[in-house]
């Protein structure tokens, strides 16, 4: 994938990926935000292939950013501060090796800054239980269908948008209002 000079990639892993993508393209500094599926050994897949857990792929998001405007410190803290990194192969009611935390690095200054921050948060017992996120090597990433994509702003009123999704936009609106688009 090609991107435009002065920008970087990140991808994260961190359950549903309506869930994460929601976040990330309220952000300033955030170019686009690509769902679909990393990490495991199938060629290609399908959602449906993805949601019997047999892929050994993730849901993901593939982040097109502007360093200038946000870093991926910045991307870091908001990563760990919208979804749960506790739980292993989980979210919510979302279970499966699809639903982990994993961090997809590019960089080794992305793989540096993910295990620093991890260290940090492990030491401040940031949330009472071990950081179970994974930190690996950024292998092929396949986009998800079209559908997935925008997910949750093409579909606020779905009960999962609603009941799951909102919350954690709410919550970004909150605690991170400095960094979201104007």
């Amino acid at each position: 994938m090609d991107i435009q000079e002065g920008m970087e990639l990140a991808t994260f892993a961190g359950g549903c990926f309506w869930c994460t993508e929601a976040v990330f393209l309220e952000l300033n500094g955030v170019k686009s935000v690509v769902s679909g599926y990393i990490g495991g050994k199938t060629v290609n897949p399908t959602y449906a292939e993805i949601c019997n857990g047999d892929t050994g792929h993730a849901e993901a998001i593939r982040i097109t950013f502007d360093p200038k405007k946000i870093s991926f410190g910045e991307l870091l803290e908001i990563f760990f501060g919208t979804h749960d990194p506790t739980t292993l192969n989980r979210q919510g009611n979302d279970i499966g090796t699809q639903y982990r935390s994993e961090i997809f690095y590019h960089n080794e200054a992305q793989k540096t800054l993910s295990e620093d921050y991890i260290a940090l948060m492990t030491k401040e017992n940031t949330f009472g239980k071990p950081i179970v996120t994974k930190i690996s090597a950024a292998p092929k990433f396949y986009e998800a269908e079209e559908y997935h994509q925008n997910y949750y702003n093409q579909n606020k009123t779905q009960g999962y948008c609603s009941y799951v999704i909102t919350p954690k936009i709410e919550k970004l609106k909150k605690v991170y209002k400095d960094k979201l688009k104007k």
